[in-house]
């Protein structure tokens, strides 16, 4: 048929842009890795790739040699002329054996029933907050026997999801039931992480409600409207699945949102970074740099403090701190942001920063601007319904 689009792939199906493919090196058509059994990160480990009919031919694709554990391309010669990059093997021994100040100095550590709304406006959430058990948050979780292939049965194992592969600090997609079966594999030729499996348009969503205080604060729970043209922002469930030395490098939470963390079993170990006027400057500096994965943040700050955050504890990270993970051991973690009234300033900072690094909109907060509009809206409608002598804080 004329005109008719070109057809790839043992499907013989059109080009689709969402569909990862792979180019056969022998007769140079075209496949979409799930037709052909190659997931998206391990095509970045073949050097020559042959299609299944090619393969009868001309044998097995052959795979890119490696020369190196400490770079993110690991077929670069092992000269030791190069520095460290993160995420790699090495990167991760060497972070395991470096010294950091105690994050006690900074966290405050509280009960759950302390943790209230009116303990923020008195005190304010500008520090770090560990509480040890969960009783008294409001916050209900699966039991610590809750497996990956839990997660599997109640989101869908046909589910997309984005994967990090660590090594190389690159993401890619794959589906969930493949990622549950890599993780319950011993024999793991890579490490992967998952970070941004938000669940709350999944069965799952109905066994985790957040704790009180982030409902209670979050502008998306308390300002967004019901008949928005804008589609509500869904960022309160995330279920995070990473193996042992998982690492994601300093960042700071999109939006420059709060995060909640609940570690249901293993640990993880959190670099934490204060957000002065000088360190935000240095940290954005770093962000645009080229060399960025091969100059360790931490030792560009006065401090940077370790808080290990073990199998029961929940940590409350507040607005605009700079933080770098590494999974110790196998860990399942459930977390949520949210934007709120206590630290507007900062949120608005994280954002512009955000705006000149031209982060793409995939890692920024869904509808910053839209939220910040509807909140402005219901401050001055409270404004105007408020008497002289009414206090501002009421509103």
């Amino acid at each position: 048929m004329a005109g008719a689009a070109p057809v790839y792939c043992v499907c013989r199906q059109p080009y689709d842009v969402s569909r990862f493919m792979i180019e056969c090196d022998i007769c140079k058509d075209w496949f979409h890795s799930s037709c052909v059994k190659v997931e998206e990160h391990q095509a970045a480990d073949i050097d020559l790739y042959h299609c299944p009919n090619c393969e009868v031919l001309h044998g097995p694709s052959q795979l890119k040699k490696r020369r190196n554990w400490h770079r993110h391309d690991y077929t670069e010669s092992d000269d030791g002329t190069k520095p460290v990059q993160a995420g790699t093997r090495t990167f991760v021994q060497q972070l395991r054996a470096r010294s950091f100040p105690s994050a006690d100095d900074i966290i405050l550590r509280m009960n759950g029933n302390q943790l209230t709304q009116r303990y923020l406006e008195k005190h304010g959430f500008n520090s770090p907050i560990i509480v040890p058990q969960m009783d008294g948050l409001g916050l209900r979780l699966p039991s610590p026997t809750f497996s990956v292939m839990d997660v599997e049965r109640y989101v869908g194992g046909d589910k997309i999801i984005d994967v990090i592969d660590v090594a190389r600090q690159a993401d890619s997609k794959m589906k969930l039931r493949n990622f549950v079966k890599y993780f319950m594999n011993p024999d793991r030729p890579k490490v992967l992480n998952v970070i941004s499996l938000e669940f709350s348009d999944t069965k799952m969503s109905e066994l985790v409600k957040v704790p009180d205080i982030g409902k209670k604060l979050s502008w998306v729970e308390n300002y967004w409207p019901d008949d928005s043209v804008f589609t509500k922002p869904f960022v309160q469930k995330y279920c995070l699945m990473g193996v042992e030395d998982s690492y994601t490098d300093f960042h700071i939470d999109f939006g420059g949102t709060s995060v909640w963390y609940h570690v249901l079993w293993g640990e993880k170990i959190f670099y934490l970074i204060k957000p002065t006027d000088e360190n935000l400057a240095l940290y954005e500096s770093w962000s645009s740099s080229v060399t960025q994965s091969e100059e360790f943040f931490g030792d560009k700050v006065d401090n940077c403090y370790k808080c290990v955050l073990k199998q029961g504890h929940t940590l409350f990270l507040p607005t605009g701190w700079i933080h770098a993970v590494l999974t110790s051991q196998d860990c399942m973690a459930f977390g949520g942001n949210f934007l709120h009234n206590l630290n507007i300033g900062m949120q608005l900072r994280c954002y512009e920063m955000e705006k000149r690094l031209k982060t793409p909109d995939l890692f920024k907060f869904p509808f910053f601007e839209a939220i910040c509009w509807f909140v402005a809206k219901n401050l001055l409608e409270n404004l105007k319904g408020k008497s002289p002598t009414s206090s501002l804080c009421d509103a």
